[in-house]
């Protein structure tokens, strides 16, 4: 598929999308895709080409500079837009257009989750915000809690640093726990896909490490899409990474080739760090 050519900026290349790795060519892999996307602010079109596809156990990076519609464009994908923004096109989540009317948010939030930008833990014990949700959806069984609560930890590369301490307020860990405790409660649900949304901004470089090596270790059960700005986070860690600007999905390739070979000079000269 080409990009559409629209309005041309200066310097820009436009190129046919060539996502060089055969497993996005592959439908059997997509677990993701959104055609023909476009977000409205008001009168205000945020988001008018974001055509991806995102395959399984994959990690995917959405780049950009600030207002480029890649943060808008992850809040689509589970509905976080809903009620603040107009979104048009499809979503298709495992082939169901998940952005039509009749479709039940709620459950399809638990299969796709997310993890925001800031920890948002509960006011409540490590234990209870991780039971609180299971038990809304009729889980009551202390040892199933107690099972899943230490597996999403463990998932969460948390377990170790607080499985003496289940009782304590969350609010007592540091930002980096707190932002692994988020990923565990969003976990212990079962999702198939996690979406984060600058999940590293508020860490210090220690903490986010330690999220960075979670990431790659859940990669192996749950499908992966982050937006970033670090550029050597997106580097480190993904598979594919698409870059954003002004509103369009402009390049979306294999990460390597997005930071060594980009097809489009816009992207290598935000890569390149010489962008505005």
């Amino acid at each position: 598929m080409l990009i559409n050519p629209t309005s041309p900026h200066p310097g820009d290349q436009w190129l046919e999308r060539n996502i060089v790795d055969p497993s996005l060519k592959n439908d059997t892999n997509i677990i993701l895709e959104t055609k023909d996307l476009h977000v409205y602010y008001g009168d205000h079109e945020a988001l008018h080409e974001g055509d991806l596809k995102f395959a399984e156990h994959q990690i995917t990076a959405l780049i950009g500079p600030s207002g480029s519609g890649k943060s808008t464009y992850l809040r689509s994908l589970n509905r976080m837009n809903d009620g603040v923004a107009r979104v048009t096109g499809q979503i298709l989540y495992r082939g169901v257009d998940v952005n039509q009317p009749q479709i039940d948010v709620y459950e399809m939030r638990r299969r796709i989750g997310m993890v925001f930008q800031r920890p948002n833990p509960f006011s409540k014990s490590i234990y209870e915000n991780i039971a609180f949700a299971l038990r809304r959806r009729g889980m009551n069984d202390k040892q199933q809690l107690d099972e899943i609560i230490e597996t999403s930890l463990k998932q969460a590369a948390l377990w170790d640093e607080v499985k003496d301490d289940l009782n304590k307020s969350a609010l007592a860990l540091s930002g980096g726990q707190q932002q692994r405790l988020c990923i565990a409660r969003a976990v212990a649900v079962k999702p198939d896909i996690l979406l984060l949304d600058e999940p590293a901004s508020a860490l210090d470089p220690v903490s986010t490490g330690k999220l960075e090596e979670t990431l790659t270790q859940l990669k192996d059960q749950y499908t992966i899409i982050i937006v970033t700005h670090n550029m050597q986070q997106a580097a480190r860690i993904s598979d594919y990474t698409a870059f954003f600007n002004l509103g369009r999905a402009l390049e979306y390739n294999v990460t390597s080739k997005i930071f060594t070979r980009p097809k489009v000079q816009l992207t290598n000269n935000y890569v390149a760090g010489d962008f505005g």
